[in-house]
């Protein structure tokens, strides 16, 4: 490799790709917002599943998970084509997660056992086709641009993207549905899944156009599957990162997800289900867009332990919310949103250093797998929230569209606020583990090129 790659590898990305890359999390997100916010109360409210039941069921078919994204890293490290690794999969993916989308908020004519096959049925195919397209997407954003400080900001504009999206979802869904299904909530679901399934592929053809994929394996690399595995166990810096966005995403999921029932029975206000969503999506793209420059004076580590220390601070300050105080409700929701919207583009750009310590410790270098399994960890953390909303508003006697108990109404509110609060707290704590600081990174990435320009 000569300098003149290496320098490919680092320079400036283009606005261009910058906007195109953000395309691709933009139409995730059409999918992703989706079941962060409306998944659970649709199959509650609208499919007619039990709290306890729909608890399980994400948590198993997540855990499906633990196979798939994994499997699915190591199929796009070995895929060769003349138009890369992972961009391919932008177009072969996208009959499949428009399908997905539709089967899976679709309600069948069947009985109460029927349903529930039906319902995992579609929900596995639906993680399975995320998993295809996604997975790639995400190993896209390392090899792009070998800097650390691009990768940033490449990041903050995929999260802008993400956040833009489910801004939309967040806001437009409740409306859609409405409106597509004038007053038949199934049909409306159904409609407004195909409608974004068509908007959503639009956007991965525009990723896949305006992207390129600038760094490649070392020469000569060969390494099983059991390999990548193994080595991953040994990066600690990887490890740290799986560990800190599971916990993060309890936080989040829960939060999101607990919102629509938080609105709806505490609150009593369904009407702003949409408005709440869309204030706390754009406070979160707000954060990710202020990124690179909160970076330029502080460490990803140190501002990352910061950020989940005054997450799980204002959560904890949400439980003492009046449940007539619309506006401090909207208020400490987008600071919560203000906080947690860096989070993304700082895991993420960390996880395409850690690829780099993996091939700087190893010699070898899996960029899809570090971000399959990245994409689990989030999965799993996701699951784990979706159960244990489940399990505890089953047993506080959660009942779907009726004024709810004492006890369920509790719980809601925990649900939204002390205990997501807990697990910010908690991923400050794994943070503050992170071994791989700035100066050690620099040393790394520039040993790197050295040996780039020696195998030339």
């Amino acid at each position: 490799m000569t300098s003149d790659s290496i320098n490919s590898e680092n320079k400036p990305l283009k606005i261009t790709e910058k906007i195109g890359y953000a395309c691709g999390d933009m139409a995730s997100n059409f999918y992703w917002r989706v079941f962060d916010v409306f998944l659970f109360i649709f199959y509650t409210d609208v499919f007619g599943l039990s709290p306890a039941a729909v608890g399980t069921m994400m948590l198993v078919t997540r855990l499906i998970d633990a196979v798939s994204d994994p499997m699915m890293g190591a199929l796009a490290d070995r895929t060769q084509t003349r138009l890369g690794k992972f961009r391919p999969y932008l177009l072969w993916g996208i009959i499949p997660i428009v399908a997905a989308g539709v089967l899976t908020f679709t309600v069948p004519d069947l009985d109460d056992q029927g349903k529930l096959i039906w319902a995992y049925a579609t929900y596995i195919f639906m993680m399975l086709a995320y998993t295809f397209i996604n997975v790639p997407y995400g190993a896209l954003m390392g090899v792009i641009t070998g800097d650390s400080q691009q990768r940033t900001t490449l990041t903050s504009f995929r999260f802008i993207g993400a956040f833009s999206g489910g801004t939309l979802v967040a806001y437009f869904t409740p409306e859609l549905v409405e409106y597509l299904g004038q007053g038949d909530e199934i049909v409306g679901w159904q409609q407004t899944m195909l409608l974004y399934g068509v908007g959503a592929a639009l956007l991965f053809v525009i990723t896949f156009i305006s992207t390129k994929e600038r760094i490649h394996p070392p020469l000569n690399q060969s390494s099983s599957i059991r390999q990548d595995i193994h080595d991953l166990s040994k990066n600690k810096p990887w490890l740290v990162l799986f560990s800190l966005a599971l916990i993060i995403m309890l936080t989040i999921t829960l939060r999101g997800s607990s919102g629509t029932f938080y609105l709806k029975y505490y609150a009593e206000r369904s009407d702003l289900i949409g408005a709440f969503s869309m204030a706390y999506m754009l406070s979160l793209a707000t954060g990710a867009a202020i990124t690179p420059l909160l970076t330029k004076y502080m460490s990803k580590k140190r501002l990352l332990f910061l950020l989940m220390m005054v997450v799980g601070a204002l959560s904890a300050a949400f439980y003492f919310v009046p449940k007539d105080q619309i506006f401090l409700m909207f208020a400490i929701q987008i600071l919560i949103g203000l906080s947690l919207g860096p989070k993304s583009p700082l895991v993420f750009s960390m996880y395409a250093d850690t690829a780099d310590y993996s091939e700087w410790k190893n010699g070898r270098r899996a960029t899809a797998m570090v971000f399959s399994a990245a994409t689990f960890s989030q999965k799993l953390g996701g699951a784990l929230a979706g159960a244990l909303m489940g399990w505890l508003l089953a047993s506080l006697g959660y009942q779907a569209n009726q004024i709810q108990s004492n006890e369920s109404e509790l719980g809601i509110v925990l649900l939204m606020t002390v205990i997501p609060g807990v697990f910010a707290f908690l991923a400050a704590w794994i943070i503050s583990v992170y071994p791989l600081e700035d100066d050690a990174l620099n040393r790394l990435q520039t040993e790197l090129a050295s040996r780039k320009l020696q195998r030339t």
